[in-house]
């Protein structure tokens, strides 16, 4: 599976527990509103020192959080772990660009351009401030921080073109900066690659 399904994967499972819940919790409330109401019961009763109702209280949040919590492991180690056969690309931010260097030296700026089947490695750090890289369709966000490097990974699994954002704000035009991902056939990449600036 790969790391998008795996994230979007979790994203449903914790929305559809959070829809469970909802149904389930307003629904104890109308019951309760209705059956025990003022006008039916002006006295309230006194429920302490249940134990059992403590524990099931205390169990199933427990058991969802943990589930949720495994859900959601399972994810992240799938967007760290990298396959060993990845394309490396280094990557470089800065007020307001993003700088593509790939393993011939080759640079393009705010265009990101790898082959279509391939495991890309994102190599990550920033020359001056803090910025975010985001890839949204590949469910990608990484700040790129001064002196640090960081990574990120993906499968190019779809011929397209796809927008980059930074997604820290980074001074005074960083809505300006911008860039595309374009996923193309292998040749198309190895010709590419070579062709002189």
């Amino acid at each position: 599976m790969s790391p998008v399904q795996e994230v979007d994967q979790v994203f449903w499972y914790i929305l559809g527990i959070s829809f469970i819940l909802l149904v389930a919790i307003t629904a104890a409330m109308v019951v309760f509103v209705v059956k025990y109401r003022r006008s039916k019961h002006p006295v309230p009763a006194k429920f302490r020192d249940n134990w059992k109702l403590e524990v099931i209280w205390t169990i199933i949040p427990t058991i969802i959080s943990l589930s949720m919590f495994a859900v959601g492991w399972k994810a992240y180690v799938g967007l760290r772990d990298t396959p060993e056969d990845a394309l490396v690309i280094d990557v470089y931010a800065q007020q307001f660009t993003w700088i593509f260097v790939y393993s011939n030296d080759k640079e393009t700026e705010d265009e990101l351009v790898v082959p279509l089947g391939k495991s890309i490695k994102l190599n990550l750090t920033s020359e001056d401030v803090l910025h975010g890289f985001s890839l949204p369709a590949y469910r990608i966000k990484v700040d790129a921080v001064p002196g640090m490097q960081t990574y990120a990974w993906f499968q190019a699994d779809k011929l397209g073109t796809y927008d980059i954002h930074c997604t820290e704000y980074c001074g005074v035009n960083h809505s300006m900066m911008a860039g595309k991902l374009r996923i193309v056939p292998e040749e198309e990449y190895l010709a590419w690659v070579e062709e002189e600036e």
